[in-house]
């Protein structure tokens, strides 16, 4: 298997994955114990939380992307660097 039939296998499953994405609810025990304690709007008050553990989870993911980009760049271009001085 060619890394084309690699890329495009990979870009299947990333469609397939996120064609059945829904909206998912992060919250730890601590967060909701504070949440459900709230007498005045808990509702906004969970949702703001909730907002908040997604973004502090989502961080270290970006972070890690980043890496993987900017390390992958570089692969990338020394192998191109040293095709074209082979041809």
């Amino acid at each position: 298997m060619n890394w084309k039939d690699k890329v495009l296998k990979f870009a299947i499953i990333l469609f397939i994955a996120l064609m059945f994405a829904y909206e998912v609810d992060a919250q730890c025990a601590m967060c909701k114990a504070v949440a459900e304690n709230a007498q005045e709007d808990g509702y906004g008050l969970a949702n703001g939380l909730n907002s908040g553990i997604l973004y502090l989870m989502g961080i270290p993911y970006l972070l890690l992307g980043t890496l993987f980009f900017v390390f992958f760049r570089k692969q990338i271009s020394g192998f191109w660097k040293s095709f074209n001085q082979i041809h």
